[in-house]
């Protein structure tokens, strides 16, 4: 007899707005300009995107060294630091600039900040994509960055009366909560991002998941291992007392893991494509007697512009 299991989606969850922008724009550059189109990193943090653009015609680099001065090269939604832009205008190249727009936003405030000569925390993941590219728009040292409450403890500023600081906009709400907790406690003057930095689709993709597990014993996340976003969902799911892991594709769960489970929630983190879901469903679909039921959580309908240059004759 067919075992009974109960699978809850979240909603939202899959792809945000600014990863789909970037996917159609490397998707109507090599419509415009041909193959291959040059990307400077990843696109999006997942493997199944960007083997699909691969294979379309997309060459993805890590150094605009690797791009050849007559083709167009695409810079990914991680955003860049300013340097790059200004390597490829001095080569003379075409670029179309993919950044999500809601991390151009705190790039922006970065820049504003060197200005009026604050002293600059950021806190983020070190080595991530779009860390590297927010810390790249000031003057090298300008920003200091802070992962855990401890290392605010460990900060000594030049000046403890002109402080702000930014976040990466991949953070989970509560780790980050603490962390600003702590930088208010120790620079009581302290200035907060005018408009909060961590990204709509990451707060709502979150809430989905502390619903799912209010449901389920066990939960799954579609996403990459480099996806900060989809990480961030497997440690809310745990952070709730929710059994929580993540994987790419199907092929990935680990059914024994999931003896005894009998409500089985499932999200997909803001750069994983519906497919993947669809995927998931259809394995369970075939291994238990299943029923389906989305969590609806918040509706999402954030749209955002295409590049000018690309929308041009």
């Amino acid at each position: 007899m067919t075992e009974k299991i109960n699978v809850y989606i979240a909603s939202p969850r899959g792809f945000c707005a600014g990863v789909d922008r970037a996917i159609q724009i490397v998707e109507l550059a090599l419509e415009k300009y041909g193959t291959p189109v040059y990307v400077r990193h990843e696109i999006v943090h997942n493997k199944f995107v960007v083997e699909g653009l691969q294979k379309r015609g997309a060459i993805f680099v890590d150094s605009l060294d690797e791009v050849p001065d007559d083709l167009p090269v695409v810079f990914s939604a991680h955003g860049v630091p300013k340097s790059v832009p200004e390597a490829a205008r001095r080569r003379n190249m075409l670029y179309v600039d993919a950044t999500c727009p809601l991390v151009s936003k705190v790039h922006r405030e970065a820049a504003a900040h060197e200005k009026s000569g604050s002293e600059i925390i950021m806190i983020g993941h070190a080595g991530h994509a779009e860390v590297v590219g927010t810390m790249g728009q000031v003057e090298e040292g300008r920003i200091t960055l802070v992962e855990t409450p401890e290392d605010v403890e460990k900060l000594a500023l030049g000046d403890n009366d002109n402080v702000a600081y930014i976040t990466q906009t991949t953070l989970s709400l509560d780790d980050t909560a603490d962390i600003i907790r702590a930088l208010k406690s120790k620079f009581p003057g302290i200035r907060d991002p005018r408009k909060e930095d961590i990204c709509y689709a990451t707060t709502n993709r979150q809430g989905a998941v502390k619903a799912l597990a209010e449901r389920a014993e066990a939960v799954l996340i579609i996403g990459a291992p480099n996806s900060s976003n989809s990480r961030r969902l497997v440690e809310v799911a745990t952070r709730q007392g929710c059994r929580s892991m993540l994987i790419q594709r199907a092929d990935d769960i680990d059914w024994g893991w999931l003896d005894g489970v009998r409500n089985v929630g499932l999200s997909a983190g803001a750069s994983a494509p519906e497919i993947l879901v669809e995927e998931v469903i259809e394995a369970f679909r075939r291994r238990y007697d299943m029923t389906l039921e989305t969590i609806s959580t918040v509706e999402e309908n954030v749209r955002f512009k295409l590049p000018a240059i690309l929308m041009k004759e």
